[in-house]
């Protein structure tokens, strides 16, 4: 009964990342088939014509390559953050998406930033530090997950390679890490191992035996 339970709640999980990855090769397709230059509609720094770009720009990417390299961490972190925060999910991603944008627009350089990276690293700060500031078996695993897969991430904030806005993975870096403190209060409940509470009684009867010892 249990695992149907799990099972049912990770295809839940899995279905909003499906889908807005769906979402975003729709778009990328119209944009290539009628070329509608999307990227105009990107976030472009002090500008009013770039404000607007706060909320799209995650759904326009430059080419294919670009897509099909965002896509699969989307789906893995989407999924990880929809099955573990429920409650919190939908709050960190917007609070992600809409504070890495607003930061982009006040701090970058004068060129369109376009593309979901930001979000990626968003999600990916928040479950790693989450996870660490929560002390829960679980959600540390995700973070050393999280690590193994994207632990090349720390690069790409970077100002490395000049055609890649790094400044929407750092301040995508930073809203995940600003959410995980904001929402540390919120969310899963850390599980109390069985070998846990064995650990407290051992720890109990020692302290109880040397109290008798010292009445004595």
């Amino acid at each position: 009964m249990q695992n149907s339970e799990e099972i049912k709640k990770l295809k839940y999980s899995i279905i909003l990342p499906l889908f807005f990855v769906f979402l975003l090769w729709i778009v990328k397709i119209i944009d290539v088939s009628e070329q509608l230059h999307l990227f105009y509609y990107g976030v472009f720094p002090r500008e009013i014509k770039g404000l607007l770009g706060i909320l799209l720009s995650p759904l326009i990417h430059s080419d294919f390559t670009h897509l099909i390299s965002n896509s699969f961490p989307i789906v893995v972190l989407g999924t990880g953050i929809i099955y573990f925060y429920r409650e919190l999910a939908y709050r960190v991603i917007g609070f992600v998406w809409l504070l890495s944008g607003i930061c982009v627009w006040l701090c970058a350089r004068d060129s369109y930033h376009i593309g979901a990276s930001g979000l990626i690293y968003g999600l990916a700060s928040f479950l790693f530090l989450s996870g660490l500031i929560r002390k829960d078996v679980r959600l540390a695993s995700i973070s050393l997950l999280v690590v193994f897969l994207y632990g090349g991430l720390v690069w790409g904030v970077l100002p490395i390679f000049p055609h890649i806005s790094w400044e929407y993975h750092l301040f995508g870096g930073i809203s995940g890490f600003i959410a995980a403190v904001k929402y540390r209060n919120r969310g899963p409940e850390r599980i109390i191992w069985s070998w846990e509470n064995e650990n407290d009684t051992i720890e109990e009867d020692i302290e109880d035996e040397l109290n008798e010892k010292t009445i004595e």
